[in-house]
């Protein structure tokens, strides 16, 4: 880790995002190597982040009509 990826960590966490977002954010930029141990620990949310990437629109059945109302708003 340098001291720039520690100041951009600060500016990302001050922004407060949700912690499945900032992980889904991590696999979607990480390497082969740092995606599997990502997979590893969060297996869960690595396959939620493929069956949404697959997905129209990301929305999962179970997320009901409100997204589906955000969706349309886009």
């Amino acid at each position: 880790m340098s001291y720039i990826d520690y100041i951009e960590g600060r500016k990302i966490a001050a922004q407060d995002y949700p912690f499945y977002a900032l992980i889904m954010a991590a696999m979607r930029q990480a390497d082969t190597d740092n995606l599997e141990k990502l997979k590893r620990e969060f297996p869960q949310v690595h396959t939620e982040l493929v069956y949404r990437y697959n997905s129209p629109g990301g929305v999962h059945p179970m997320d009901g009509h409100a997204a589906r109302v955000i969706l349309e708003d886009e």
